[in-house]
């Protein structure tokens, strides 16, 4: 059996002013999880980030990094090489332009995309080998675009498309902890 999820990473950019945004896409499922499983989240200095085990486990780990997102990789090798988790034993969840609101990928490895969260997080952990859950916000189309279009909030049927992503992400954790990604990517990854 493959050893399931340790440390579950939501990327976003702290502050109120970032809140809304489609770059915190990945907080906003963290958020989620948490109140779905009554996790509690607190400031940890030595982690970088709001930090918690994930309710009832005894050793999963949930992380939102308080450094910018391209910075990210400061916290989770923090967590990681406290805990002894390895980058397998990563998930880390993330907005992606390449994907439609409303569109959820799961998957290994891989590069960044351009990606600032992932590109630090690669480079903290020294390999690209975590898996990554990747969160569709769509693309602004023109790529000078790109910077302006994941800081604002996204419009109100984005933002139901990617809410609906997310309750759908959040309803496979338990296979995710448990190692059985084929059934999770079975399941997010089969149109209904």
């Amino acid at each position: 059996m493959t050893s399931g999820i340790k440390l579950l990473v939501g990327l976003g950019n702290p502050g109120d002013r970032y809140e809304a945004t489609r770059h915190n896409a990945g907080f906003w499922w963290v958020d989620q999880l948490a109140a779905a499983s009554g996790s509690k989240l607190a400031l940890d200095a030595k982690f970088f980030g709001l930090a918690g085990k994930l309710a009832p486990t005894a050793d999963t780990w949930l992380l939102k990094p308080t450094t910018f997102m391209n910075a990210s990789g400061k916290a989770v090798a923090a967590l990681a090489n406290y805990y002894k988790i390895t980058p397998a034993q990563i998930l880390v969840i993330h907005d992606e332009l390449d994907l439609n609101p409303g569109t959820v990928k799961l998957k290994k490895g891989g590069g960044h995309g351009g990606h600032n969260g992932l590109k630090d997080i690669t480079a903290a952990l020294g390999t690209a080998d975590f898996w990554r859950l990747r969160l569709g916000i769509g693309h602004p189309g023109d790529r000078n675009e790109v910077i302006n279009f994941v800081l604002k909030a996204p419009s109100r049927d984005e933002q139901n498309a990617i809410n609906a992503c997310i309750d759908d992400s959040v309803a496979v954790t338990s296979q995710l902890l448990n190692g059985d990604f084929e059934g999770a990517m079975l399941k997010l990854h089969t149109k209904k």
